[in-house]
């Protein structure tokens, strides 16, 4: 049984996926994984969550729950004996507090970056309509993403948009010499609301970079809310050993 590094619980997973071109991702993309695309498109995808307890090797680390994260994230997949891995590298990730951005540097090289973040979910029970609104600030601008949706959530349709954005299930990050750690992230599958209404604000191109402008000025190719639950991420190891 592999053992548990971190466990984590995710909520309301605001999912919002761009085209982009391969040629801008391909330098982002860890030695011994290749892009991973839905029907001949490469996403990128921009997601913003709601962090519950946080527990490290089974003990809860006291003041860190209940913030907001927003990642920016492409798809790779890496050939294993059992087929392919299906994984996510991320861009960078906003993160509250500087002992979490400190942590997962150390551990993966990743590019953690701590802004002040700040949240909305809302719920009306008698409608059955939904909210979530994520911010981050940067340079003394707030960059936000939301979206409506309503009632139930439901298993994302087979081959569809939702389903490779949701199910991948493996974490790769380039190390400091250049070779590429993996961790597994397992969960449950997520149940999704497609989302009614979307909106963002904010100069994303300026805080990600100049390179992601043209996805960015494009209309999203889907705007999801996943479920979420209960997360666990195993210990790293180098790809290839």
């Amino acid at each position: 049984m592999q053992s548990v590094f971190l466990t984590a619980e995710l909520h309301h997973l605001l999912m919002v996926s761009y085209v982009a071109e391969p040629e801008i991702l391909a330098p982002l993309v860890p030695k011994g994984t290749e892009l991973d695309d839905w029907n001949g498109k490469n996403l990128l995808s921009l997601v913003a969550l709601s962090f519950g307890t946080i527990r490290l090797k089974g003990i809860p680390i006291p003041l860190y729950r209940d913030f907001a994260e927003i990642n920016l994230r492409l798809y790779v997949r890496a050939k294993a004996p059992e087929g392919w891995r299906r994984g996510v590298v991320f861009v960078r990730e906003v993160v509250p507090r500087r002992a979490i951005a400190f942590v997962a540097r150390w551990l993966y090289n990743e590019n953690f970056v701590t802004c002040p973040t700040r949240s909305r979910l809302d719920h009306d029970p008698g409608s059955g309509r939904y909210s979530a609104l994520y911010s981050w600030q940067h340079r003394e601008e707030w960059l936000t993403v939301g979206a409506e949706y309503a009632g139930e959530p439901a298993g994302p349709g087979t081959a569809s948009a939702e389903e490779f954005i949701v199910e991948h299930y493996w974490g790769y990050a380039t190390r400091r010499d250049g070779s590429t750690v993996a961790y597994r992230i397992a969960h449950p599958p997520w149940r999704v609301w497609p989302a009614t209404g979307f909106s963002a604000e904010g100069d994303f191109a300026g805080f990600y970079g100049a390179q992601f402008g043209a996805a960015f000025a494009g209309q999203p190719s889907s705007v999801l809310v996943a479920e979420g639950s209960p997360v666990v991420d195993h210990p790293a190891a180098v790809l290839g050993r």
